[in-house]
């Protein structure tokens, strides 16, 4: 009875730890619309959101909702392959950014990475649009 109870509670025990791991790390202050900003991208949310700054100092990253792309949910259909895209596009990589609106506690803002727009790029990786912001 003991050992079945373990099995129990153990999977529970382990989600409720690994779900302080999925918040994201971004901590900065966001700049004020019509701002061109840059950074290194440090963390990719998902298939449109990531935060830029320097190495080792959120509380310094500014995190960003793409302007000119809507990716699917994560837990849609083809969201992880955009969340996977982004982060082999991004991840170290110097962005460029002019701050828009903020959306919650993100600046949504277009980003251009060696002068191309980074939603250009996900599409032009064949990474399908199909978020709720979806125009």
């Amino acid at each position: 009875m003991h050992l079945r109870l373990r099995y129990l509670i153990l999977p529970v025990l382990l989600a409720g730890w690994a779900t302080p791991a999925l918040a994201d790390p971004c901590e900065g202050k966001l700049p004020a619309p019509g701002t061109q900003f840059s950074g290194v991208v440090r963390y990719v949310g998902d298939g449109d959101s990531l935060c830029v700054g320097p190495a080792g100092q959120p509380a310094r990253w500014i995190e960003i909702r793409l302007a000119d792309f809507y990716a699917p949910e994560l837990n849609a259909p083809g969201g992880r392959d955009a969340k996977r895209a982004l982060e082999t596009l991004t991840r170290g990589r110097n962005l460029v950014c002019r701050a828009g609106r903020r959306s919650y506690d993100r600046v949504v803002a277009r980003c251009t990475l060696g002068g191309v727009a980074l939603g250009d790029r996900m599409r032009a990786a064949g990474i399908g649009e199909g978020g709720r912001g979806r125009r």
